[in-house]
């Protein structure tokens, strides 16, 4: 039993990790980005090359994945997303949904359409015993690093100066302008931070995984449940949701095989039955 809960959290970090960047870019900009798995894709495959082929050290894989879907999220967001954070969702969603398939064909061109994994250090191999309860390390490392960034972006959205400004840019552009604030300039960091983390949760899962070109396809939907779950007013909710849609996933798997994948769409549909908008919604949330 406690071997399931460890890992349900494990996986539900990691979850969050992959889903942050859609929560604030949906919940906080208001943008709905459907193509936010690519960039965990590109992520995990940046890693893997200069890990796997470079044979740069792990850790320094981490960077490089984080660094890597950083930079190309600001890049296309200056060039592309900034046309259409004025259009209506259903604009967002068919310009998104797009960029998805030309990340899966791209992908598939390029790195094959084989199943990839991301080598792992012989020191991150096997587990520990911790009160003789037997813990992978691949896993322990995941909720160590995941629960260090997801305090970090909590205190940084809510205590800092920069996430005060991007909750007046989202409320209300035109008067943030007024005051001074760039909202350009805000958005593309925003943007970039939510790609960077989603490229480092995409080389943290590969191990768990795996990597292939439909992988954006592959996980779209459990992105959504964890927003759509956790709601929009801020980390908390979606940190909630990841933890409990991974210990339920993983409960489910082993205590009823037989329903496989379905318990955590069961899971979403009693809390949206009970919380129609959510575990935690914006207060004033347009």
């Amino acid at each position: 039993m406690v071997t399931i809960l460890f890992d349900g959290i494990a996986y539900g970090m990691l979850l969050f990790v992959l889903a942050a960047g859609l929560s604030v870019t949906l919940g906080l900009m208001n943008f709905v980005n459907l193509a936010h798995g690519a960039f965990a894709m590109a992520g995990g495959y940046a890693a893997l090359v200069v890990v796997n082929r470079l044979g740069v050290p792990f850790g320094l894989g981490l960077v490089a994945a984080f660094l890597f879907s950083a930079a190309l999220g600001a890049l296309l967001e200056r060039t592309l997303y900034v046309h259409v954070y004025a259009k209506s969702h259903l604009d967002q969603v068919l310009f998104t949904i797009g960029l998805v398939f030309m990340s899966v064909a791209i992908v598939d061109y390029t790195m094959g359409s084989s199943q990839q994994f991301i080598a792992i250090p012989p020191v991150l191999q096997g587990q520990i015993t911790v009160l003789g309860i037997g813990m992978s390390k691949y896993r322990l490392m995941i909720i160590v690093i995941c629960g260090v960034l997801t305090a970090l972006l909590q205190l940084g959205l809510t205590r800092t100066r920069f996430g005060s400004r991007l909750r007046a840019a989202v409320d209300d552009q035109r008067v943030a302008r007024g005051l001074g604030i760039n909202v350009g300039a805000v958005f593309a960091l925003t943007f970039a931070l939510g790609s960077g983390l989603a490229g480092l949760g995409g080389a943290l899962g590969a191990e768990i995984l795996g990597l292939d070109p439909i992988f954006p396809l592959k996980y779209m939907i459990y992105f959504l449940i964890v927003v759509t779950v956790g709601g929009t007013s801020s980390i908390t909710g979606p940190f909630l949701a990841s933890l409990l849609l991974g210990i339920g996933d993983v409960a489910g798997k082993y205590y009823v095989p037989q329903l496989g994948a379905f318990v955590i769409y069961t899971i979403m549909i009693v809390v949206l039955i009970w919380r129609p908008q959510g575990l935690f919604v914006r207060k004033g949330a347009r």
